[in-house]
């Protein structure tokens, strides 16, 4: 099976490759940088260049998109022409080649405005069924490409899962109160417990999801770490987090004393991974009792991939007081 993946310079899309190219298995990569994990430069908003690549490709992985940190740099129309028409492009191409699998990357932020609770209210259990409500031009282009392949599985057949990954980047939080508050080990370790995906396991995530998508056929999966929390937590989270926190981690006190971390106060929003474990079979490795476990063996949390991959940023422009700029 030859993969097609879309962003092989970007954090999740090397990731793939790397993994691919440590298996043996044929890969190509496309993106509009070049890496050493490229092997094409071009856009996928130029339909003759996607046409090009697809030539015997089995799967394709779409991870290439503009992100949220683009919002404050990219007019809407830049995030329409990547991130809607670049995937029309992709999907038209695959249909047309016969390919066998498509796996998209998509994001939690699709659920926009649904994740956040109003004032005195419980934190939001987050699964599939949760409507759709973006906030922001990422997030609704990121709906319509969904809503895209969901169109061509239905017109065209082909096989198609669609992934609403957390948050996996390792650069800085872009809100300058968490950045102040929390160093960016504590606050990442942190968001395991609700809101974070190591890069590996989002991997394994879209690497079945290629293998399981002809039985499948058409579906949406949360791909976030596994939480240890269940729904009967969700007033205490919103009220007093920390204490349910160590309620079920008696030592976690101790072992974030030790480095002079802090639990969050509160926590909005629960992301729930059960229908990507028990559909897709995957088994997350990386959540917070994997922190807790590195955190008494002096180990860094991160998995090795992770680190091997590191930070990459947004963009080619440094700015002054932000990791990158913020719509406002």
């Amino acid at each position: 099976m030859t993969i097609l993946v879309t962003g092989s310079a970007g954090h999740l899309g090397e990731a793939i490759i790397r993994t691919l190219h440590g298996r043996g298995s044929p890969v190509r990569g496309v993106d509009l940088k070049p890496s050493p994990f490229t092997d094409a430069v071009g856009s996928i908003v130029d339909p003759g260049f996607v046409r090009l690549q697809m030539e015997g490709v089995t799967a394709v992985i779409h991870t290439a998109t503009l992100h949220k940190p683009h919002v404050a740099t990219h007019t809407k129309q830049d995030f329409v022409d990547t991130n809607v028409s670049g995937t029309l492009n992709l999907l038209e191409a695959a249909a047309s080649a016969g390919v066998k699998s498509f796996v998209f990357t998509s994001t939690t932020s699709a659920f926009g405005s649904q994740l956040r609770p109003q004032a005195g209210q419980a934190a939001v259990w987050v699964t599939e069924e949760l409507s759709s409500v973006p906030k922001n031009i990422y997030g609704t282009t990121k709906l319509m490409a969904e809503t895209l392949c969901e169109l061509f599985f239905r017109e065209r057949a082909l096989p198609i899962v669609v992934l609403r990954t957390s948050r996996f980047f390792p650069e800085d939080d872009d809100d300058p109160a968490m950045r102040s508050a929390y160093t960016l080990d504590n606050a990442q370790a942190n968001e395991l417990l609700y809101r974070r995906l190591d890069v590996a396991d989002a991997v394994s995530a879209h690497l079945l999801a290629a293998e399981r998508a002809p039985r499948i056929g058409f579906a949406r999966y949360i791909v976030s770490a596994t939480s240890p929390f269940e729904q009967r937590h969700l007033a205490a989270l919103a009220r007093d987090a920390a204490d349910v926190v160590r309620e079920l981690y008696p030592d976690c006190a101790q072992l974030y004393a030790l480095r002079g971390w802090h639990l969050f106060p509160a926590i909005d929003r629960v992301y729930v991974n059960a229908r990507a474990r028990c559909e897709l079979g995957w088994r997350p490795e990386f959540d917070f009792a994997h922190v807790l476990s590195c955190l008494r063996g002096g180990r860094d949390f991160r998995s090795t991939l992770a680190r091997e991959v590191g930070s990459k940023g947004y963009h080619d422009t440094t700015f002054d007081d932000e990791p990158y700029p913020v719509a406002r």
